[in-house]
């Protein structure tokens, strides 16, 4: 027997183009006992249709199912929340800001190293032991090198 057209049929459907009537003579087809060979991969596909029952609508028990649902009281249980749980956020949040104070507090320090001489704050040098100075000269000497005045001798600049 010739297939010809079932087989256009085929080709129209998978592309997208057949009608209505067309898909209803395909399942007709499909829903043979002897069906071709060369066909019955295709078979589950248009068959479904005839051996599934047709519900289109909802049954009339629905409605009634639906309320009993919703009328149904579930029993609620409580929670019990622990103290701790509870407070967990305000521990995190107290150590959130005893890392910040701590950092703070650690940056306002200056790095201390082992050199003695740099124990002091930087621009501000102690000179520690006994005095240096012996005589009145010595002594204008060594605070005019230790200011940052520099020396007391006017300089002669002409301003025009």
């Amino acid at each position: 027997m010739d297939y010809k057209y079932i087989n256009q049929l085929m080709d129209r459907y998978f592309d997208g183009q057949t009608t209505l009537e067309e898909e209803e003579i395909l399942r007709a087809f499909f829903s043979q006992e002897d069906v071709p060979a060369e066909f019955q991969p295709y078979r589950s596909l248009f068959a479904y249709l005839a051996e599934e029952p047709k519900v289109d609508v909802l049954g009339d028990d629905f409605d009634e199912k639906i309320r009993a649902k919703i009328q149904e009281a579930t029993p609620v249980k409580a929670r019990v929340i622990p103290m701790r749980q509870r407070l967990m956020p305000l521990f995190k949040a107290a150590a959130v800001v005893a890392i910040f104070l701590v950092l703070g507090n650690a940056a306002q320090m200056p790095y201390k190293s082992n050199d003695p001489a740099s124990d002091n704050m930087p621009g501000m040098e102690i000179m520690k032991g006994a005095s240096t100075a012996v005589n009145e000269d010595s002594t204008t000497i060594d605070s005019l090198q230790q200011s940052s005045i520099g020396s007391t001798t006017p300089t002669n600049t002409a301003i025009q």
